[in-house]
């Protein structure tokens, strides 16, 4: 049995500084045996995560496991698993995508890896006739821009997002609304570490916030002090980051007005936050047949 669905997604904000988004999705017929997932750095604690997240869901199974890291292990093994999955770690790609290919199946291969291996990730797995889905913090724009060429080429889906997590998309939209009604605006984020300051949800925030024809901050727009922060993008919206171990993954928006402060939070406790995000994610690149940026576009 057969099922197809097709959505039109228009966008009226701009969800990446360099990459212009569709107005529209194509889409196909999908059968509705078992997706077949290959987790592309497996090992690590969100490929852990996906394993069990994936082997939990209806309609998908753990296909593949690929890393560099604890090659010939049980994944399942490796993530605490009652029972062996029977699939073992491989440090081989194309060998992964190889094998399951010749099942006919239809095939997501979930990338984790490094922004220097993406578009070689996603290029190998179109090979095999096998979607993507990108999760893969601080990829260059030429990359997105590359991945979108090569996916409208081919006629194949990718789902690249910048978050998994419905909840941060969630305060994303609330911000969206909210700047239409305040003309100041601070982003206060924290991290364990430092590697990627500002992070990707904070540029993003930022880059949705420029487009909606407000300045913010008039007051001291100009400031060349330090301690208040990065302006991100062209309009004043300025960040700052905090760097605390112990401090949970954050993201703090403010906004004010005269005698009065609005705020929007979102607390990252545990990577289990980015599962339900990811699920979605692979139900739906299945349909895809062009390059999607941001999971927002299926909320």
């Amino acid at each position: 049995m057969a099922a197809m669905s097709c959505t039109l997604y228009p966008t009226s904000y701009k969800t990446y500084p360099y990459v212009k988004t569709r107005v529209s999705i194509s889409c196909s017929s999908q059968s509705q045996s078992n997706v077949k997932v290959i987790i592309n750095g497996a090992a690590k604690e969100i490929g852990r995560a996906a394993v069990l997240a994936v082997t939990r869901a209806r309609g998908m199974e753990v296909a593949g496991a690929v890393d560099t890291r604890f090659v010939g292990q049980d994944i399942g093994q490796l993530c605490d698993m009652e029972e062996p999955l029977e699939i073992p770690v491989i440090n081989d790609l194309t060998m992964v995508l190889g094998s399951i290919s010749q099942s006919k199946a239809t095939g997501v291969v979930i990338d984790f890896t490094d922004p220097s291996t993406v578009y070689d990730n996603v290029k190998q797995a179109m090979a095999f006739g096998m979607k993507s889905v990108v999760y893969v913090p601080s990829i260059e724009a030429d990359t997105i821009t590359a991945l979108s060429a090569l996916c409208e080429k081919a006629t194949t889906g990718c789902l690249v997002a910048p978050t998994l997590s419905i909840g941060s998309i969630l305060l994303q939209q609330a911000a969206i609304q909210a700047a239409f009604h305040y003309s100041n605006v601070e982003i206060v984020e924290s991290r364990e570490n430092a590697r990627d300051f500002p992070s990707p949800d904070a540029i993003q925030i930022a880059n949705n916030l420029s487009n909606i024809g407000q300045i913010y901050n008039k007051e001291d727009l100009s400031t060349d002090v330090l301690a208040r922060g990065q302006v991100l993008g062209e309009d004043g919206v300025r960040v700052h980051s905090l760097v605390l171990p112990g401090l949970p993954s954050s993201t703090t928006v403010y906004f004010s007005g005269p005698g009065e402060i609005y705020t929007l939070k979102h607390d990252i406790t545990d990577v289990q936050s980015l599962m339900p995000g990811l699920i979605l994610a692979i139900r739906k690149v299945v349909r895809l047949k062009n390059l999607v940026y941001g999971l927002e576009k299926f909320l």
